[in-house]
């Protein structure tokens, strides 16, 4: 199994230097694209992870996005997936941006994608991967937790998993946010609902394709928790765990959800956190071995993360993938 981790190109330079002895890929994220299919750089210099990957045999992949002012924008994937003259406009300077900075890999990550281009979208994911993977590169393709093919919801309606795992090298499952900024107090991963994806997507997609991803992070919920109005602060793991010892609060572990949660008291009210530890994650680990994944990827590497660093050890013998 190998493990991978999402940064962004501002990324401090010790930071990176203390995950990259653990890592078999380096996600640099993301490159955007116009309306008119113009490909948006990363915004920073993403070149010295490129070199930094390669110098430490990770494989650089970039991650394709139709992000936009900070959110993912479902009207560039509309325009993209139904105009096949755009689509080829992007494919071919992605192709020319492969070759141009070294990048081994590419990861296709549209969110809600509508229902009516769900064959579209598996098909444009499959011109990237043919025309890229004569080159060398892996195409790979993020996709949003599923546990049944009639399940209903924007991220989900959109994407098959079947389709898209015939059409792409691999396969991402985004297996987070349960637990999420504006909703109720619960585990960020919790293991038993990763268990459900994993075992829907087994039998879409072989297991051998198929990435697990974990978060580096929880979040903080100001209690009582209002629908609408409670808003949770992102924190994370090694904040979480001095936020627990400064406030002197007892860390539980919730034994269905594998992770770790605590509550704590300040400025007259009451928190929760769920977060992310040493057993949390080597429960996924587990849970990505006992399936036959390929591995796992963490998301995202822009904080400290010892905990998880330790457990991608293993990963590292299967690394040596750059070619």
């Amino acid at each position: 199994m190998t493990a991978g981790g999402y940064v962004y190109p501002y990324i401090e330079h010790s930071l990176l230097e203390r995950a990259v002895a653990m890592l078999g890929e380096l996600l640099v994220f993301s490159c955007g694209f116009t309306f008119e299919g113009n490909l948006i750089l990363p915004s920073g210099d993403d070149r010295w992870l490129i070199r930094t990957a390669k110098e430490n045999n990770m494989r650089p992949v970039l991650v394709l996005t139709p992000f936009s002012e900070g959110a993912f924008h479902n009207q560039l994937v509309r325009v993209i997936l139904e105009n096949r003259l755009i689509q080829e406009r992007i494919i071919s300077q992605l192709t020319a941006l492969m070759e141009e900075q070294g990048y081994r890999g590419v990861d296709i990550d549209f969110e809600n994608v509508l229902p009516a281009d769900r064959v579209r979208y598996a098909d444009f994911v499959g011109r990237v991967r043919e025309r890229l993977g004569g080159k060398g590169c892996r195409v790979s393709v993020a996709v949003a937790p599923k546990t049944s093919d009639s399940q209903k919801g924007l991220t989900v309606e959109g994407t098959d998993y079947g389709l898209l795992g015939e059409n792409a090298d691999q396969v991402f499952l985004k297996t987070y946010e349960w637990g999420y900024i504006y909703g109720p107090p619960m585990a960020v991963a919790p293991l038993d609902k990763v268990r459900q994806v994993v075992e829907y997507a087994v039998t879409k997609i072989p297991a051998e394709k198929l990435i697990l991803g974990i978060p580096n992070y929880g979040y903080d919920w100001a209690l009582p928790y209002e629908r609408g109005i409670t808003r949770a602060g992102r924190v994370g793991t090694r904040e979480a765990e001095e936020t627990a010892a400064e406030n002197g609060a007892v860390v539980r572990y919730a034994e269905i959800a594998q992770s770790p949660w605590f509550t704590y008291q300040t400025g007259g009210a009451e928190h929760i956190v769920w977060f992310e530890d040493a057993r949390s994650i080597a429960a996924k680990w587990n849970l990505a071995r006992e399936f036959g994944l390929s591995g796992v990827r963490y998301w995202n590497l822009m904080q400290e993360f010892p905990k998880g660093f330790n457990l991608s050890r293993k990963g590292r013998q299967n690394a040596s993938c750059i070619g």
